[in-house]
């Protein structure tokens, strides 16, 4: 199983707050947070006190509406944001600037045939470069006429919060809700476990109560949960009777760093008979881990001592702990524990709570998947891919939205692909594939950022402007910016030692050819700089006068012609002795006539070999020949 959102059916919730205390040095003191009603117009405060904001922060995509709107009791599961890839691209993101800190997201989505296709649709749900939710259709029918909740816990490491959609073939990922809040930055566990994984949710259950938490009740919690009750998951075959605290106070709730509200521990179950055990089944993915968390209170005011009641906790068949609440804590009080849960086989979890002495009792239940973090793209290229994306002009649908690379299991930057860095801890862009896009930008300096790239290809397009100096620093296998409209010199960087093949023809590039340039085709590889008038100093283009540099006519020059003059009149004389005749010097800057043959047919097969020499070329960064390695 998948992180999948429709396994979880839980109803979750957030705190929204004024997202000006995000300079605060601590988001969770802050109070950071923040509502959006995805395809809302307008803001508003629902019945319960907690302030919506309009839709924003997103990448592209449209609006739309559920069906049938009197069917939804909150404003903001009404509303939707969709992401069309055909016009919004395969990937598109809501990105909110956050200060660096721990949060919890919960997201609500829906489909309520709202584009009246009868077809729920398939698509992956992302945070930081990291898959956390996985639709595919069909979706059960709970979920796509009522829609599903869920939440997760992550760190926003710099500054801005990713969350991001990929279409999976042409269906449009849709969302109705994104609700975002602060937590103690030690929440859950992270003094041991890091900060470096998410914590995605896959069950959080009050025993003994009804559903409770901030937007759904007046109840609050700090880390604006939203607690469900458990009897969904637990075995209803056994006989339980609920419990409550009768009006004694609970202590040791609402602490750090964790903060489980009071309201948790003031409600229990616990079994009919003696003899019986409670026992939970969880929805679990027996690819990850997970983090189960037990919520205890010994409210029943009939166990006055130690020894009282005292129960074994089995969780996936092994006996994790046994339990005796009135000795670790005493009476109404809050006893928290957890235990992570690795190598599972089997589906769905299984946790018992066996009796030992008197009967099993337990207040409260929370299960998260363990997800390790996704590898990112290395922060130097996803500046210069961002630089790229605003000089080339990239259009919307081409979905250049998020980390370029991550998840790795996406390809979602169109004509982008990337590959692991040699380390093994990134991710690096190697090749660029944008021809006859529609492009009319230029190419930014920071192309010089993508130090392992292998093959750029921007033929094709109406790019302006000159070759950026830092081109010749990528040192690519192979490199077409045919049929563009640029202009200026070719840097004297540009021909790398591993520059196999170059095909510039087709701009209205000038000045001299640099000599190692040209110098690729006559080791073997392909160059091709015809359909440029201005360029001068190879066979097949005019020769550079002898006093002329890229920036004109050179001093030297300059005192030639002085000299010339002279010997011009000198010259004017013999003319009345000599009967001359001028020959043709009349450079169409093409290729010769007798080659014009041999270029037809080299043009027919130049894509051809340029992937032959890709796969041939060796490697200098140490990266798979992206013509033969899949991403």
């Amino acid at each position: 199983m998948s992180h999948h959102l429709v396994r979880l059916f839980l109803l979750l919730s957030s705190v929204a707050i004024d997202a000006s205390s995000a300079l605060h040095s601590d988001p969770f003191t802050a109070g950071v947070g923040l509502n959006i009603d995805c395809g809302g117009t307008s803001n508003f405060t629902s019945e319960f006190g907690r302030p919506w904001v309009a839709d924003g922060y997103y990448s592209g995509g449209a609006v739309g509406l559920v069906a049938e709107p009197h069917h939804f009791r909150l404003p903001q599961e009404r509303t939707l944001r969709l992401f069309p890839p055909v016009s919004a691209g395969k990937k598109n993101c809501y990105s909110v600037p956050l200060p660096p800190g721990r949060y919890y997201l919960r997201t609500f989505t829906v489909y309520d045939n709202y584009d009246s296709k009868l077809r729920t649709p398939s698509f992956d749900v992302s945070f930081e470069g990291t898959l956390v939710f996985t639709w595919r259709s069909p979706w059960p029918e709970a979920a796509a006429r009522s829609g599903a909740y869920a939440d997760f816990i992550a760190a926003v490491p710099d500054g801005d919060a990713d969350l991001c959609f990929c279409s999976i073939a042409t269906d449009p990922p849709v969302i109705a809700s994104v609700e975002v809040a602060a937590i103690h930055p030690l929440a859950y566990g992270a003094a041991s476990t890091g900060v470096d994984l998410i914590l995605v949710n896959y069950g959080r259950l009050t025993a003994g109560s009804s559903l409770f938490g901030p937007g759904f009740t007046n109840d609050s919690d700090a880390f604006s949960r939203v607690w469900q009750p458990d009897a969904y998951f637990r075995r209803r075959d056994v006989p339980v009777k609920a419990l409550s605290t009768g009006g004694h106070q609970i202590l040791g709730a609402n602490q750090a760093p964790n903060y489980f509200p009071v309201k948790l521990y003031e409600t229990a179950v616990t079994t009919v008979n003696s003899a019986d055990a409670l026992v939970y089944l969880l929805p679990v993915d027996t690819r990850l881990d997970y983090m189960v968390w037990f919520h205890f209170a010994e409210i029943d005011s009939g166990v006055t001592m130690a020894g009282q009641r005292v129960f074994d906790v089995l969780i996936g068949g092994e006996n994790a702990t046994r339990i005796d609440i009135y000795k670790e804590v005493g009476a109404f009080i809050a006893f928290k524990w957890h235990y992570i849960v690795e190598n599972l086989t089997s589906t769905p979890l299984v946790v018992k709570l066996v009796p030992v002495v008197g009967k099993p009792i337990i207040c409260g239940l929370e299960n998260y998947a363990v997800v390790p973090l996704d590898l990112a793209t290395v922060p130097s290229q996803v500046m210069a891919m961002q630089a790229l994306k605003e000089s080339l002009q990239i259009p919307d649908r081409m979905g250049w939205h998020g980390d370029p690379c991550a998840p790795s299991t996406w390809d979602s930057w169109e004509g982008v692909t990337c590959h692991h860095s040699d380390n093994g801890q990134n991710l690096v862009v190697t090749q660029l594939d944008l021809d006859s896009q529609g492009l009319k930008g230029s190419i930014s300096d920071k192309i010089s950022l993508l130090t392992n790239l292998v093959s750029l290809n921007l033929s094709s397009n109406s790019l302006e402007g000159s070759l950026p100096s830092g081109l010749g620093r990528v040192s690519p296998v192979s490199l077409d910016l045919s049929s563009n409209q640029l202009t200026g010199s070719l840097p004297d960087s540009l021909g790398s030692s591993n520059l196999k093949v170059i095909l510039l023809n087709n701009n209205q590039l000038d000045g001299q050819v640099p000599e190692k340039l040209y110098s690729i085709g006559v080791h073997g590889g392909i160059i091709d700089l015809s359909g440029n008038k201005g360029l001068r100093g190879v066979p097949t283009l005019p020769a550079c006068p002898l006093f002329w540099d890229k920036q004109g006519l050179s001093a030297a020059g300059k005192i030639a012609i002085g000299l010339s003059c002279a010997f011009i009149l000198i010259m004017l004389l013999l003319l009345y002795l000599f009967c001359i005749r001028r020959r043709s010097d009349d450079y169409d800057f093409e290729f010769p006539q007798d080659l014009v043959t041999i270029a037809a047919k080299r043009n027919r097969y130049q894509r051809q070999k340029l992937m032959l020499v890709e796969m041939e070329a060796p490697n200098s960064n140490g990266f798979p020949s992206t013509s033969t390695t899949t991403h």
